[in-house]
């Protein structure tokens, strides 16, 4: 794979990969490079500080040296802190977040009661807030930091007895307020899509950003004139402090077997 002009995504595990699968779908014949800052996750305890620095450095590598022609932090807790900052650095580069998808959920509940689920660092930051106070003001949104539902997926639990146990603590309260809509305010969450719907039930709808962000992706290559519409499209993983238990989660959340590298940015 040429990695000269490919699409960079950065996250702080694979909770990325939940986007960057839908990205491939809608994009299949552009090159992509994903960062999983596994060795310094979760970002949902570290400081705002700390996030900005550890973005700035995965960015600096993906445009520096990858030359990637666009990123994507598939993070909401690193585009809730960190976003801004990166996109005063590169004014000129095509930056794009992820953010919990309050507003259409707020446009297609009927009881406008939205319940939304994230880091805590996400549920606290002032981009959540802003969020909330433009789009949500005709409605009640119930939202909860969630400690530990990041790990679980790194940790490939999936539907195990304490992973079960942390999703019923976080969303009962959410079913007691009759919500019937539920924001993924994690990209790590889609991964739990499963167990999540064992607990809410099959009648309240569920908003994940992976199609919203890849549309806009592919929308953003097509204005600046730098969209593939030849060739297979490519992956390379980049990942730090990697050891052989986040390759073998890699791999069942990816669906294939991949090769991937040791991230080197301390």
């Amino acid at each position: 794979m040429t990695e000269e002009y490919a699409v960079g995504f950065f996250d702080s595990g694979w909770g990325g990969l939940s986007i960057l699968k839908t990205a491939r779908q809608t994009l299949p014949h552009e090159n992509f490079i994903y960062v999983a800052d596994c060795g310094f996750a979760p970002y949902g305890d570290r400081s705002h500080d700390f996030i900005v620095e550890r973005a700035q450095k995965i960015a600096d590598f993906l445009f520096n040296q990858k030359h990637v022609k666009a990123l994507v932090i598939a993070c909401n807790t690193a585009t809730a802190e960190a976003i801004d900052t990166l996109r005063k650095e590169r004014p000129e580069a095509v930056i794009i977040g992820v953010e919990p998808a309050i507003k259409p959920a707020v446009l297609s509940s009927q009881n406008k009661r939205i319940g939304m689920i994230s880091t805590t660092r996400t549920a606290r930051s002032a981009r959540y807030k802003n969020l909330v106070e433009r789009f949500g003001q005709n409605a009640s949104i119930f939202s909860c930091g969630c400690p530990g539902l990041m790990d679980c997926v790194e940790a490939g639990e999936f539907d195990s007895e304490s992973t079960m146990d942390l999703l019923q603590r976080y969303l009962e309260p959410m079913i007691h307020e009759h919500i019937d809509s539920l924001v993924l305010g994690c990209t790590h969450y889609p991964f739990l899509l499963t167990s999540i719907r064992k607990i809410v039930g099959p009648d309240v709808q569920i908003y994940e950003p992976s199609l919203a962000v890849s549309l806009h992706l592919k929308e953003c290559l097509r204005k600046i004139g730098r969209l593939n519409t030849q060739g297979t499209g490519h992956e390379r993983f980049y990942v730090s402090k990697l050891n052989k238990q986040r390759k073998s989660v890699a791999c069942r959340l990816w669906g294939q077997p991949t090769p991937f590298e040791e991230l080197g940015i301390n």
